[in-house]
């Protein structure tokens, strides 16, 4: 989740450069200046406006407070910097590459993964967006780094978090709606062969029709079911190694121009043309098709969760068990079947559920589990799957006996906070910080 919420920001962060360089085109000039440094590093008044600003679009409110506590941000982030250079805390090249190579691809998925589309929509090549932010990506890897190395050893003990709630004025406690623990098995029917071998005949009569002189790119906008289909199934510049094995292997097999056979991946039956290899990296585009389940493949699978469910019901331990070994959801297998909130827990307020759990355990016992579900996951696959109901917690002001673990993650958070603090105050004497009058009201270094 770190990962895609920080690829997500740069994309943010993309964004606003966008803007910030279509609105300098129009003025003719740029304004910019240095408002503080730490020793050899800089803080533009540019980087704090773009931090309010995606600040700003989170949905946050905004004021002078919020400017000084994002500078403050800045500056402590340019003082691990430097620090980390001191210290000789190092992030070598070829983690900020391999990082860096991660991000485009979230962020050319936004675009189809198409490099084109990126580099029309920006204006400027893919290496010259990957220079712009390569430096801001090297930054936040090193405070991260210098950061886990600060509070590496932060622990709270339980007398901790009963003083931490013991602090908090009892007007001031907050309101959990109601909560509730839901877990889930999701099983994705598997396709029978016959369907596959049809889509496998459909591949090879429009692979003829491509070889015959009709366009790829029209052939793959009016069949490909896959998210390249709008740019004529184009998947642009691609690392080695990005793509499923077996889509790269196929691809790797061609020669420029080539088209190969249909073959089959966990996304569908495909067929793919290399465009051209450079380096690393090969550009190439496919034909997606992805083969349904019959009603039969569904009946199938239901048959097998319900067996699954005869088991659970005569004892409910066994239903993490039995998500870890066998549920195809990837977010939720791993942890038991269970749905997590965005601290790692286990309940989950019933306003941020999916709707469509929310109604089918309304009717449920807490405790119970239900017969198998038809329904459609976020990639539009059809899958069946068991909710078990946990447990529910009503409506309730905060409490130790209730939200021990909100209150042990507040804790330790608050625990990092003073440490990261205490850091900052200290490690600022080793260099030299220089904060431009007008921000003076902040008294960061006071």
């Amino acid at each position: 989740m770190k990962f895609i919420t920080r690829s997500l920001c740069l994309i943010a962060l993309l964004s606003l450069l966008h803007e910030v360089s279509k609105a300098q085109d129009k003025a003719g000039v740029v304004v910019d200046e240095i408002i503080a440094k730490v020793d050899n590093y800089i803080v533009l008044r540019s980087d704090l406006e773009k931090a309010y600003a995606s600040y700003l679009a989170s949905g946050k409110p905004g004021g002078s407070d919020t400017r000084c506590r994002l500078l403050a941000q800045l500056i402590s982030g340019k003082l691990m910097v430097a620090k980390a250079e001191i210290d000789s805390v190092i992030v070598t090249d070829l983690e900020v590459d391999n990082n860096l190579d991660r991000r485009m691809q979230v962020i050319l998925s936004q675009y189809g993964g198409s490099e084109d589309q990126l580099e029309e929509f920006y204006g400027k090549g893919i290496d010259q967006i990957k220079n712009e932010i390569r430096d801001d990506i090297k930054e936040q890897l090193i405070v991260g780094r210098m950061q886990e190395t600060i509070v590496s050893d932060v622990k709270v003990t339980p007398a901790e978090v009963k003083k931490y709630f013991s602090r908090i004025p009892k007007d001031s406690l907050p309101y959990f709606s109601t909560e509730v623990e839901v877990a889930q098995i999701v099983k994705i029917p598997t396709v029978n062969n016959d369907r596959k071998q049809e889509l496998k005949v459909q591949l090879d009569k429009i692979r003829d029709r491509i070889l015959g002189g009709e366009s790829f790119e029209a052939l793959a906008k009016e069949y490909s079911q896959g998210p390249s289909a709008k740019y004529g199934g184009s998947l642009g510049f691609t690392q080695r190694g990005v793509m499923a094995a077996k889509f790269e292997a196929a691809a790797l097999k061609l020669k420029p121009g080539e088209i190969s056979r249909p073959f089959e991946t966990q996304f569908g039956i495909h067929i793919v043309q290399l465009i051209e290899r450079r380096g690393n990296e090969y550009n190439s585009r496919h034909i997606l098709l992805i083969p349904e389940p019959s009603p039969d493949d569904i009946k199938r699978t239901a048959h097998f969760l319900d067996s699954l469910r005869t088991l659970i019901v005569l004892d409910s331990t066994e239903f993490q068990t039995m998500a870890k070994e066998h549920s195809d959801d990837k977010y939720t297998g791993g942890n038991g079947g269970f749905f997590e909130d965005r601290n790692g827990g286990t309940r989950i307020s019933s306003e941020d559920l999916d709707p469509v759990i929310f109604f089918t355990i309304d009717s449920m016992d807490v405790g119970s589990v239900t017969k198998p579900i038809t329904y459609r996951m976020d990639d539009g696959k059809e899958a069946v799957r068991l909710l078990y109901y946990k447990s529910k917690v009503k409506p309730h002001q905060a409490n130790l006996k209730d939200d021990w673990q909100k209150v042990q993650t507040a804790t330790f958070n608050e625990k990092q906070s003073r440490i990261l603090n205490a850091w900052f105050n200290k490690a600022r004497e080793d260099v030299f910080i220089s904060i431009d009058e007008e921000y003076n009201k902040c008294g960061i270094l006071n």
